[in-house]
């Protein structure tokens, strides 16, 4: 039986939508991965997740025309602000479609009606409903979107800020980053040279950097530095970036199989190890 019991799950923007064509999403890849979900829950039911999602081609298009995610001053990028939660808002929409038709109990906690950051971190955040919602078998769901700065009018946080943020709060056992990207390469853009693991207090060699999609909020770089601090704050969660163009491979991490990129918590900075 597995030892964790919360687990926060996100479904890459590049992953579930097709990141070339604006507003796309990959339905029957969101169907059947939520189905991989579905049939663990059900499997076992001690688990909980806490689920988010990206927003691809739906919310970063429209976030890198108007510079939503370096503030929100001018009449022109107020309304930037608002299609870029527009987007991103059908996106969500799609996921709690979809997750309705296999009766995952989805409750959306929209970060912009909810959260208010400074300088791009959380200073407000109630999450007690959230709380609410895993002690009584809801899986919350949120996702990267615009949220009020008390410094720079409006932002965006990303998925993994909201994980982080959360993770002080609920303490999961694990962080599961499932994306298009086999885990963190040392190579990147050839991608030989798989990181197969990374100590949270080790240094990143300036050849791990961003991937290729369009990403206003900084890519797999910054994917990875927050990762790195959530295991730094909570020494018990481990994070795991990985690929799920597969749904199977959703279910095998899940279970716990080792795929992709694993970063802990180390006592010393050990070295990376490469696969």
């Amino acid at each position: 039986m597995q030892d964790f019991q919360l687990t926060f799950l996100k479904l890459g923007g590049s992953l579930i939508s097709q990141k070339d064509q604006a507003d796309t999403a990959r339905l029957e890849l969101i169907h059947a991965l939520l189905g991989q979900i579905s049939a663990f829950i059900k499997d076992n039911p001690d688990q909980k997740i806490l689920l988010g999602h990206g927003s691809g081609s739906f919310g970063h298009m429209p976030a890198r025309v108007y510079g939503t995610r370096d503030g929100v001053y001018t009449p022109t990028e107020w309304a930037g602000y608002q299609e870029v939660w527009w987007h991103a808002r059908q996106l969500n929409q799609i996921v709690l479609e979809l997750g309705t038709r296999l009766s995952l109990p989805l409750l959306s906690f929209p970060p912009s009606a909810m959260a208010i950051t400074r300088q791009h971190v959380i200073q407000t955040w109630d999450t007690q409903p959230i709380q609410s919602a895993l002690e009584h078998g809801i899986i919350p769901l949120v996702y990267g979107d615009v949220v009020t700065d008390l410094a720079i009018g409006g932002t965006i946080l990303s998925t993994e800020d909201l994980f982080l943020h959360l993770a002080r709060q609920f303490k999961p056992a694990r962080v599961l980053l499932a994306g298009i990207e086999e885990g963190v390469f040392a190579d990147y853009p050839k991608n030989q040279v798989l990181l197969k693991s990374i100590p949270a207090n080790a240094r990143l060699d300036e050849s791990v950097t961003t991937s290729g999609f369009v990403d206003v909020t900084g890519g797999m770089r910054a994917k990875l530095v927050i990762a790195q601090q959530i295991c730094l704050e909570n020494p018990g969660t481990e994070v795991r970036i990985f690929s799920a163009t597969n749904p199977d491979q959703m279910r095998a991490a899940l279970e716990g199989e080792p795929l992709g990129t694993l970063i802990h918590y180390a006592n010393r900075p050990d070295p990376v190890e490469h696969n």
